[in-house]
């Protein structure tokens, strides 16, 4: 048992992993949020954990490490979470060959399969049959309710572990291995800052000076659907596989991408691709778009969710199509092309950032590989 302790500022799906890697190995976490509860990007989102989003490699086996270590929570916690997998739809002949290409290359690495349009009614009673050429069926993709589970997991991480939480708790400075909120401050061997307003308030200069910019994404929830029927996997359009990098693979997905060029534009000006999973009350979840700047519109475009709801009648069938919800979520997002960014302003501090919409699929890998570098060869 380690004697060693450690901060984590921020509650959201980051600061969670990082106190979980470190609890797991011995070290007294404490987790400072400045809200009585996380109401950030972590559960403003899908609750998807999303493997086929990523490239195959280091940041697959990273999803699926996340995704192992999901599992692991939500069975001991009681925490509802679905192994639904995923169906990507395919309309017409260049979709269609993307998908034959990305299954030819990854039928040996992730188990995908490419289904005929009467295999993939029959995995989905949700999907739109008219013009259906086939479809990409993927197994790894798992869904919780995240407005849910990131307070579940906080729970656990309590009960488990012996985690103090200060919730309404915002940590003004950081200074040696110090932090303090008013005239109140706790010391602690190692500070993680999981939260990107820390990461700005806290360091505005390393911030101004990382390649890091901020997305706005806008969602919406569809009721409950009647007689509690299921859509059964996530559902996604074509729009998706020229916005995930797992997909790039694929030697026909450029050609792909020009015709959307043409024809969809303005979605693509939006970032909008059109995805769609269900709780475990029958609700579904639909979006997404994305706005890139460092300060956004606080108020949503109805434009842009007419836009979503018209693309997912392209691809689905569902029985109620009523709006009960909309919102926008904030997300860093990394200018560079890279999933994270991990910085140490100083020997005892450590900045982790960036992981843009990977969140729910990523963190809990990259925080336990994290932690295990710096940690598993000191005991």
């Amino acid at each position: 048992m380690s004697n060693k302790t450690a901060i984590v500022i921020g509650a959201g799906i980051v600061g969670l992993a990082t106190a979980r890697a470190l609890s797991l190995r011995g070290i007294k976490v404490t987790v400072f949020e400045r809200n009585e509860r996380a109401v950030g990007a972590s559960i403003r989102n899908f609750g998807m954990v999303w493997p086929i989003g990523q490239p195959n490699g280091e940041l697959f086996d990273r999803a699926m490490l996340s995704r192992k270590i999901w599992k692991e929570i939500a069975g001991e916690a009681g925490i509802w979470h679905d192994e639904v997998g995923s169906l990507h739809m395919a309309y017409h002949d260049d979709e269609l060959r993307v998908m034959e290409e990305y299954v030819d290359i990854n039928k040996d690495i992730r188990g995908v399969a490419l289904l005929t349009p009467e295999e993939t009614l029959a995995k989905s009673p949700a999907v739109n049959p008219d013009g259906l050429k086939g479809a990409v069926w993927s197994g790894t993709e798992m869904i919780v309710e995240s407005r849910v589970a990131v307070g579940q997991i906080a729970g656990y991480l309590a009960e488990k572990y012996g985690v103090v939480f200060h919730w309404n708790t915002a940590i003004a400075e950081i200074k040696d291995n110090t932090v303090r909120s008013g005239s109140r401050t706790w010391t602690a061997d190692e500070i993680y800052v999981c939260s990107g307003v820390e990461f700005e308030t806290l360091y505005p200069e390393l911030f101004a000076e990382a390649p890091i910019t901020k997305c706005k994404l806008q969602m919406m929830r569809i009721a409950a659907q009647p007689g509690g029927w299921r859509i059964g996997p996530s559902l996604c359009g074509s729009l998706s596989m020229v916005h995930y990098p797992g997909f790039q693979v694929a030697p026909s997905l450029p050609l792909l991408r020009e015709r959307y060029n043409d024809e969809y534009a303005e979605y693509l000006k939006w970032g909008i691709h059109v995805m769609a999973s269900q709780n475990h009350t029958g609700e579904l979840t639909v979006g997404d778009s994305h706005e890139y700047g460092l300060v956004h519109d606080p108020f949503d475009k109805d434009f842009i969710n007419k836009m979503i709801l018209d693309y997912l009648c392209t691809f689905t069938r569902l029985k109620d199509m009523h709006v009960v919800q909309s919102w926008h979520g904030i997300l860093p997002k990394l200018t560079n092309g890279k999933t994270e960014l991990v910085l140490q302003p100083t020997e005892n501090v450590t900045i982790i950032n960036g992981l843009g919409g990977n969140g729910m699929t990523l963190s809990f890998g990259l925080c336990e590989q994290l932690i295990a570098v710096r940690h598993d060869d000191r005991q």
